[in-house]
């Protein structure tokens, strides 16, 4: 996969919001990880939410965001709390 819209849950909006970010490739957030990925977006766009967390670590899985287990959902809501 070269671009980053070909991982599941990425839409070209947050496609964008990734570049915009200085993440541009799916090895970019794989390297980085939804967390990081998500505070960097965070930096420029304050309407970020954790439905587009939960999409970063589906992509990240190579999954739909809706079949994350229970845990990973709870981990990555407690880090959005703190946000």
């Amino acid at each position: 996969m070269n671009t980053l819209h070909e991982l599941p849950n990425i839409s070209k909006v947050i496609e964008k919001k990734l570049i915009e970010a200085g993440v541009d490739t799916p090895q970019s957030l794989m390297n980085i990880g939804s967390k990081e990925a998500l505070s960097r977006i965070r930096l420029e766009d304050d309407t970020t939410c954790i439905n587009m967390l939960y999409a970063l670590k589906g992509a990240i899985k190579g999954i739909r965001w809706h079949s994350l287990s229970n845990d990973i959902k709870q981990e990555l809501k407690e880090f959005y709390k703190t946000l």
